[in-house]
């Protein structure tokens, strides 16, 4: 039973993050880029006078080195990791799955000698953002309406708001909206109204979808059925009382003739 009329759809509101920037100078640090976007990671202030190789450990990966001013990429990361030496910032471009990974970076001064002090830790998480989202409801058998959101991509965080307020279980208005067991989907009790708006969020992008919901109108067969039961309710009713009435004139009629004879 779906209420695809109580829906109307005003607007959709986008927000991508296919370029991020993270501050890696912080040990342990977590960054995030977006998965096929770019991500620049700050991971020095100015590596001139420095020497620098910065590889994922995870893999083994050695994403570049820098040595007696020269940069050097490894082959298969040439076209997609550029280091700026007097920014210290590393650009990752066309972000990959494979790209996931605890990164060290190693500074060395230019007699060779490792400087331990800034030595640096980072895990790179690489997610799909967050596509569009779809709203589809359903009317349930109290009157109840079953709203449900899905969207495509990676790491989702939930979150609905009826007229601008939360919904976390509490009673709106007077009347009980509440999330159910799966955070994509809301029920809304018989006789909610108002103005929803799902919002699906990663560490990289933020999607919103508003739409008007007005009063569950049921559908299907069964209202049919249900149709059909009336009218024979009423037939009913018109046949008794049409016996009802034959019967009282069988009954009147034979008695007004004797009274005129």
């Amino acid at each position: 039973m779906h209420a695809v009329n109580g829906l109307l759809l005003i607007s959709v509101g986008l927000s991508y993050g296919l370029e991020n920037s993270c501050d890696a100078r912080k040990f342990g640090g977590q960054c995030y880029g977006a998965l096929g976007g770019t991500v620049y990671l700050q991971l020095i202030i100015n590596a001139s006078g420095y020497e620098l190789e910065f590889k994922n450990n995870i893999t083994g990966t050695k994403v570049f080195k820098l040595e007696n001013g020269k940069v050097t990429t490894n082959p298969p990361l040439k076209h997609r990791a550029v280091f700026y030496v007097e920014d210290g910032m590393l650009m990752l471009s066309n972000t990959e799955k494979a790209d996931y990974g605890k990164y060290n970076l190693n500074i060395y001064n230019l007699e060779g000698t490792l400087l331990n002090t800034t030595q640096l830790d980072l895990l790179l998480f690489t997610e799909a953002p967050v596509s569009p989202p779809q709203l589809s409801s359903e009317c349930l058998s109290h009157g109840e309406m079953r709203v449900t959101c899905s969207f495509e991509g990676d790491s989702p965080q939930y979150s609905w708001t009826l007229d601008g307020q939360t919904l976390d279980g509490q009673t709106l208005n007077g009347m009980e909206a509440f999330l159910s067991d799966m955070t994509d989907t809301v029920i809304l009790k018989k006789g909610v109204v108002g103005t929803l708006a799902c919002t699906v969020k990663n560490h990289i992008s933020n999607v919103t979808i508003t739409q008007e919901i007005s009063l569950c109108r049921p559908t299907g067969p069964w209202v049919n059925v249900f149709v059909y039961f009336q009218l024979a309710e009423v037939f009913f009713l018109l046949t008794v009382c049409l016996g009802s009435y034959c019967f009282y004139k069988k009954k009147t009629c034979p008695q007004a003739q004797d009274d005129d004879e």
